[in-house]
Parts: structure tokens; C-alpha cells; sequence
């Protein structure tokens, strides 16, 4: 298609272990420095114990019952056939299967399509913390 280019960027997500990191503003940023106009955005996570997801960004009990939900979904004291990299490996791979590792994102006039009340959040599965690597991919106009 004409007109359209195509940009990509890694960023750097640090977690404080187990629970929900916000970088929309990130993501916002990066945008805005390319000066994306109007196409999609992809965000990607480049790891296997770690998700995404859009979630409700105004009231952090939402993100605390979906820990809770996840926990009892794939509970740590299981005895999973993988145990080599601890008892809570496993599980945020499980976590990671249930939940998504890639989001489709619109963008128009310059900024995510998101709703009032959404933030696009990297899911940290694992109790240590860590720098998760993700990717950010974006087509359409410039």
C-alpha cells in the first residue's frame, strides 16, 4: 500500500517481580517520537514466563483479583513434571498460555484507540524481578 511505512522499536520493561507493570505512556511516547499518524501497532513480548494484556487502569483491585484468579489457575505447590528452574517456572508458563503474549493495537490521529479506562500492561509471572524485552511493531502512516 502506498503511503505507508513501517517502524519498530524494543523496549525495555523492568519488573518488580509478580504482578501488572503499566507502560502505555511508553508505548505513547515511542509513538509520538516516530510521529505515527493512523495504522496498527503490534506489541509483542519476546519471553515465555511474562504476557500482555489490556486491562482497567483505574482501579488496581481489578489487577489484584486477576493475580488472584491466575494463582489458583496454575497454583506453585503443584507438582509439575518441570521443576528445574523453581516452582514458580512452570506455572507462569502456564499463566503466559492463558493470557496473551502479542496485542493488535489501532492508532489514529497519532494515539492508541484504547478506552477510557485501559492500560496496556506486561504481566510479570515470575516471583524474582526482571527486564522483559518487548516489541513494539508499527505500519501505517507517518
Amino acid at each position: 500500500m502506498a503511503g505507508l511505512e513501517e517502524r519498530s522499536h524494543v523496549l525495555t520493561v523492568p519488573t518488580p517481580g509478580k504482578g501488572f507493570v503499566n507502560f502505555t505512556q511508553a508505548i505513547g511516547a515511542w509513538l509520538e517520537a516516530i510521529g505515527a499518524q493512523g495504522g496498527l501497532l503490534t506489541v509483542f513480548v519476546t519471553h515465555t514466563s511474562a504476557s500482555l494484556t489490556i486491562q482497567e487502569n483505574a482501579d488496581p483491585n481489578v489487577r489484584v483479583d486477576l493475580l488472584d484468579a491466575l494463582e489458583r489457575f496454575a497454583p506453585e505447590d503443584h507438582p509439575y513434571a518441570h521443576h528445574e528452574e523453581g516452582p514458580d517456572d512452570m506455572p507462569s508458563h502456564i499463566k503466559s498460555m492463558l493470557t496473551s503474549v502479542s496485542l493488535s493495537i489501532p492508532v489514529r490521529a497519532g494515539a492508541m484507540t484504547l478506552g477510557t479506562w485501559q492500560g496496556i500492561y506486561l504481566v510479570e509471572h515470575r516471583a524474582a524481578p526482571h527486564d522483559r524485552q518487548v516489541v513494539l511493531s508499527y505500519i501505517g502512516r507517518v
